[in-house]
């Protein structure tokens, strides 16, 4: 009964194949939309998760926060006052899942070469900085030791910064200008930094880099630093560092409601990130389901303009001993098929989706089996839905009014 249910219901449906496919349509839509987009979704995810990663290896970043006063007016006490060098030996000191500190002093200037000007974010740092950001020197060299203590006024640039600069000419060694608060430094630039791109951070090829000491000392006149990078021991370390620090920076600062500093740690921006992205394709799948639902509506309505279509076809089978589960059993394969065929060519278009959008997005292509199953069995389900009422409207018909039937 199966196999011969199955070939009436496919010459059905080859018999009438613009109306099938258009019947097809929704169904295809709808799971070839969820395929899509679950696919960026997860491509998506994967690319800034690769970029959080390559921001350093175990980074946690300490902020200091703008004191609120009452009435959320700005209070005239600074928590950034209190970020000193000598809180980054105590950190280390204190903290034993932590092995490096880093302090960074961050201005903004305008860099001059000859007739070329640019606007630019200045971070003074030490040496380990490149290392723990996982960030490579492409020529030259990154700021030194010795550069620091003997404040040498040197200069790194980034690689888009450089490209600004000098276009395609060599940086190194070439005298640039900083126009910082109406005061001009001359820096020699010593170094160039491999191509990095946008992070969460900004884009670090349009800064530069220069000894802290110089930062502080000679262009800020300041004892306290922007922030500090923190280098946790290992991954598995890293909660446990982040742990450390917010208890000794709560007991150094004395705010057990940490208003005064903010601690940022790589675990933290992946699980925003993944729950962001999972909330919105969540969203956006169960919008693209919706069109599985029209789909569905769209069977049952050409499956009730069969029904009519067919009546005195019914008729006659029941005349030669058709039962009404046999009748029932037919229309229902019937729409199962065209939910099933329209499952089939949506899970293609879906593929053919997701491949143009992560060329476009610049994003790599994942194909979730989970997505592609659930679209699939949910179209089968549609069709069986959406199917059962107009087979079973088929299934009750009197052969003796279906044979009557003009």
């Amino acid at each position: 009964m199966i196999l011969q249910s199955l070939k009436i219901a496919l010459e059905s449906l080859w018999s009438n194949k613009m109306r099938s496919f258009l019947s097809m349509l929704g169904i295809i839509i709808g799971v070839g939309a969820v395929i899509a987009i679950v696919s960026v979704g997860t491509g998506s995810t994967q690319q800034v998760t690769s970029s959080i990663t390559d921001l350093g290896s175990n980074m946690i970043t300490i902020y200091p926060r703008t004191p609120r006063g009452q009435g959320g007016r700005v209070s005239s006490a600074s928590s950034q006052d209190k970020f000193s060098l000598e809180l980054t030996d105590y950190i280390e000191k204190f903290c034993p899942s932590v092995i490096k500190v880093i302090p960074v002093k961050q201005v903004s200037g305008r860099l001059i070469s000859d007739d070329i000007n640019v606007n630019s974010t200045i971070l003074g740092t030490k040496i380990d900085y490149a290392e723990v950001n996982n960030y490579e020197v492409d020529r030259g060299n990154f700021i030194s030791e010795k550069d620091n203590q003997e404040r040498r006024q040197v200069i790194v640039l980034g690689s888009q910064l450089a490209e600004d600069l000098f276009e395609d000419d060599n940086p190194i060694g070439k005298k640039i200008k900083l126009d910082y608060e109406n005061h001009a430094y001359m820096f020699e630039v010593i170094g160039l930094m491999k191509e990095k791109g946008s992070t969460i951070g900004g884009n670090l090829d349009d800064q530069a880099y220069i000894p802290l000491s110089v930062a502080m000392d000679k262009l800020t006149n300041s004892d306290y630093v922007t922030s500090y990078i923190a280098q946790a021991a290992s991954t598995e370390k890293a909660s446990t560092a982040v742990s450390e620090l917010e208890y000794f920076m709560v007991k150094f600062l004395e705010d057990e409601d940490q208003e005064q500093f903010r601690i940022i740690s790589q675990d933290e921006i992946l699980d925003t990130v993944s729950s962001v992205t999972g909330t919105m394709s969540m969203m956006l799948g169960g919008i693209a389901a919706i069109s599985l639902l029209v789909g569905g509506i769209g069977i049952m309505n050409i499956m009730l303009v069969s029904v009519t279509e067919r009546t005195r076809e019914i008729g006659v089978r029941k005349a030669l001993g058709a039962r009404n589960v046999h009748i029932l059993f037919q229309f229902l394969m019937e729409s199962l098929n065209l939910s099933s065929l329209g499952g089939i060519l949506g899970i293609g278009f879906g593929w053919v989706a997701a491949y143009f959008l992560s060329q476009y997005g610049d994003w790599p292509m994942v194909i979730a089996p989970l997505s592609v199953g659930l679209a699939f069995g949910f179209a089968l389900f549609i069709g069986i839905f959406f199917g059962l009422y107009p087979a079973m409207k088929a299934a009750k018909m009197n052969p003796v009014d279906a044979l009557r039937y003009e």
